[in-house]
């Protein structure tokens, strides 16, 4: 597959470069400018982006941070027992349990919402850092819902990381989950209060808190696309009653000619017409038709 002309491979991160060190400098290069397309495309085409993976992942499948990327790849498109598999075999070769929190959602993916609860009361999830334990949480409560336990979910998201005012990269996806929970649990008011902060949170906008909220007040957003659309056709429909109209007109204006006309001068023209039509000289099987009394004498007054 063809790699972006301004891609070096030296875009990855430092530790990832350290691990690709022990691959031949050339292969080293290749795979990791594949990686470099894998974290380039997966938010906005993660089958390209899947498809730099298996390229990676052919070229170097015991370097842990190509087994990662494969298996975060594998998870954007929805592959959750391959990303699963990579998962696993990328936190064999290092040991950390960073991984943790995006496996037990890939139980969740493969329908199984009682082994990712199962994993959460794991103690690896006591290794984790402060964002990988608040990732954890949203797993977990995103579990309790599969399983239809919405004041379930809503407790196990109740935390010190909820309640902090202080904003931290998972604060806006936090109190999103949180709001949309109340909101499934029927707490209107609530889940407009939580949603309003998850805005506040969310400087990137990574949630689409500010939709929520417009639905929740009866705001209805109109895509300008489709007024567009709708101009257009309407437009169209105006040109062609207007055509119509015209068509109507003309058709008139032919009915009243014709009143006019002598009719003896539109027998004429209609037998004109029809030798016109049938008469061929180039056609070896034509016989002329034979000419009646009344067309004789017609072209003899005419003489």
């Amino acid at each position: 597959m063809p790699i972006d002309e301004d891609v070096t491979g030296l875009e990855i991160d430092a530790d990832v470069r350290q691990e690709l060190l022990s691959l031949p400098k050339g292969l080293a290069e290749e795979v990791s400018k594949n990686l470099v397309m894998v974290a380039r495309l997966i938010d906005e085409d993660p089958e390209q982006a899947y498809a730099y993976s298996r390229i990676a992942l052919r070229l170097a499948s015991r370097v842990a941070a190509v087994r990662e990327a494969a298996g975060f790849a594998a998870y954007a498109t929805q592959k959750y027992s391959e990303a699963l598999a990579e998962f696993r075999a990328a936190k064999r070769m290092t040991g950390s349990v960073e991984l943790w929190p995006v496996m037990a959602d890939c139980e969740r993916g493969l329908g199984r919402p009682e082994r990712a609860l199962a994993m959460a009361g794991e103690p690896e999830v006591q290794k984790l850092d402060k964002a990988g334990q608040v990732e954890m949480r949203l797993v977990a409560a995103g579990a309790r819902r599969d399983q239809g336990q919405l004041e379930a979910a809503i407790v196990t998201l109740q935390s010190p990381e909820l309640a902090s005012s202080a904003v931290q990269p998972w604060t806006a996806r936090l109190r999103y989950a949180y709001a949309d929970a109340l909101l499934a649990a029927g707490r209107e008011d609530e889940a407009r209060e939580w949603f309003g902060k998850a805005l506040e949170a969310d400087k990137d906008g990574a949630t689409d808190a500010s939709d929520r909220l417009a639905e929740l007040d009866g705001v209805e957003f109109v895509d300008a696309a489709d007024l567009s659309d709708d101009e257009d056709q309407d437009g169209t429909e105006n040109l062609v009653d207007d055509e119509d109209d015209e068509d109507d007109e003309d058709d008139e204006d032919d009915e009243d000619e014709s009143d006019d006309e002598d009719p003896a001068e539109v027998a004429a023209a209609e037998r004109a017409t029809d030798v016109t039509e049938y008469y061929d000289e180039d056609d070896e099987e034509y016989e002329p038709l034979e000419q009646s009394a009344a067309d004789t004498d017609v072209r003899g007054d005419k003489a």
